[in-house]
């Protein structure tokens, strides 16, 4: 069974490059521009797994993971943020919010993929 994965980022190269990544190793991929646009795509799918950006236009990658937490059917949905951000305090921020695990941009395909398997599995 395929791996579906909800990624919410304002970047179409970022979405375009996760897309090839995870495609290319059999995952579903979902996108959303930012965090609004992906609690609507939320509405309409159950995703294994959630990679979010944190800056982002109209709701940033915290405010997401808290709306993505608060619901019944996401509450316990992995969540991994993918951002150029490495530091400790919004690390543990993002952690404290809900999130799962950080990875940080530019990504290895091998390290992304490796940690999604790693979270659903």
């Amino acid at each position: 069974m395929n791996i579906s994965v909800l990624a919410v980022d304002d970047s179409r190269t970022m979405r375009d490059m996760i897309t090839l990544a995870l495609t290319s190793e059999g995952f579903d991929v979902e996108l959303a521009e930012d965090g609004e646009h992906g609690l609507e795509v939320l509405d309409g799918i159950a995703p294994d797994v959630i990679i979010t950006d944190i800056n982002m236009p109209r709701l940033d990658g915290f405010g997401f993971i808290d709306a993505v937490r608060a619901r019944d059917d996401t509450k316990t949905t992995p969540i991994l943020v993918l951002t150029t951000e490495s530091s400790a305090d919004l690390k543990t921020r993002a952690r404290d919010a809900g999130a799962t695990g950080w990875i940080v941009k530019p990504f290895a395909q091998d390290k992304l993929v490796r940690a999604l398997r790693m979270v659903t599995g």
